[in-house]
């Protein structure tokens, strides 16, 4: 009797295959290659993040006490550990990156036209920041980072409308971020908020070239002379307003246009942030707004981090940490392709957590979630620790 698909199995119908075979050959992923392919190496590890295994051991053991219904999770039998470590120390990397990247492209064509934001600026609203995953450094020799440890960094630009990322690139940690600006295309009208690790006025000035409206912080020795000084709102927490030019040896060669800086107070933190804009149009409240939502990237971050297997890596080559970065987020966003194709009013930590509890049942999703007691899966946000 056809009892229908596992759910897991339901999931990974969101990762189109016929995308995934073109990735591998790309890249001739495949090659000599009998029974593990490029594919049931992406199960398996899409496996471990969704049903949070705690490593490389785990997941093959789970998968090993369920051999008999790995057939139709498309496994087909199970695989030694040894065997997926293999796999994941010599295949190309670059296989789960484009596939990743062909996800991100169907979750932006699917989620397009909405807006997370308070702000209805028309155009892309984009943040651009890194995250530094510490690895050990007598096993992670090749990431250099500092003189007492490795490090990788994942750099990503966010899409703050959709949470989606528009780029992401990983690198090793001392590679510093402003050289990301050399990577990325933006359309013309979009807006990119920045932190002042980004502050390089020759990048800033391509970028202005370009039309894209950038919002910075500054830094504190920057040297500058006002030309113009527009009118201000306290009440809203701008203490200043005012049309800059670069006036430093090096900075008023790279950067020659004039500039917008506003100084902004914020009530909370009980303290003031400059920043600095190619746009003199908006009002100062929604640039230090639009500044104010670049914390949509840190919690992006955060999230992954907690939620997916990104911290704790499977394997010490640099190309198995970049495979299991990648399988990672292209899990994060076949959750979020599922959400949006099974119209599913709740959060991807929501239905992930369901996933990892029940990657074998049989019951369709749309009926699984609407069994569901949501209140037993709800991210808590607790300050004191919870013992019991």
């Amino acid at each position: 009797m056809n009892r229908g698909k596992m759910i897991f199995a339901q999931v990974m119908e969101f990762a189109p295959y016929h995308v995934f075979k073109y990735c591998v050959k790309r890249y001739n992923g495949d090659y000599k290659v009998k029974d593990f392919t490029c594919w049931r190496q992406f199960l398996c590890m899409t496996f471990g993040q969704l049903t949070h295994r705690e490593s490389l051991s785990d997941t093959a053991l789970c998968l090993k006490l369920h051999k008999d219904k790995l057939y139709h999770l498309g496994i087909g039998k199970p695989f030694h550990k040894s065997t997926i470590s293999r796999a994941n120390e010599t295949r190309d990397w670059r296989v789960f990156q484009d596939f990743a990247l062909k996800l991100i492209d169907q979750a932006k064509s699917m989620y397009a036209g909405q807006n997370q934001l308070k702000t209805k600026l028309k155009g892309g609203i984009y943040a651009l920041d890194s995250t530094v995953v510490d690895l050990c450094l007598s096993v992670f020799w090749w990431a250099t980072f500092r003189s007492t440890k490795s490090a990788v960094k994942i750099h990503t630009v966010l899409d703050l409308k959709t949470v989606i990322p528009e780029y992401v690139f990983i690198t090793e940690g001392a590679v510093h971020d402003v050289n990301i600006l050399d990577s990325i295309t933006l359309p013309r009208g979009s807006y990119l908020v920045m932190d002042k690790a980004y502050v390089d006025f020759k990048r800033l000035h391509a970028l202005a070239k370009e039309r894209i409206n950038f919002v910075i912080r500054a830094k504190t020795n920057m040297k500058f002379k006002v030309s113009k000084s527009n009118q201000t709102n306290q009440l809203k927490g701008i203490i200043s307003d005012q049309i800059i030019r670069l006036t430093g040896v090096n900075t008023s060669q790279r950067y020659p246009r004039s500039l917008r800086r506003v100084v902004f107070f914020d009530e909370e933190l009980q303290r003031n942030f400059v920043f600095l804009t190619n746009n003199f149009k908006l009002s100062a409240s929604t640039v230090a707004e639009l500044y104010k939502s670049r914390w949509g990237i840190e919690t992006f971050f955060k999230w992954i981090k907690q939620h997916l297997k990104i911290k704790s890596f499977w394997g010490q080559s640099e190309n198995a940490v970049k495979t299991q970065i990648w399988i990672a987020i292209s899990a994060y966003l076949v959750v979020i392709i599922a959400k949006k194709k099974l119209n599913l009013p709740y959060t991807p930590y929501e239905i992930l957590q369901l996933i990892s509890l029940a990657p074998f049942d049989h019951t369709p999703m749309p009926k699984l979630f609407e069994n569901a007691n949501y209140q037993d899966v709800k991210e808590r946000n607790y300050n004191q620790l919870i013992m019991f």
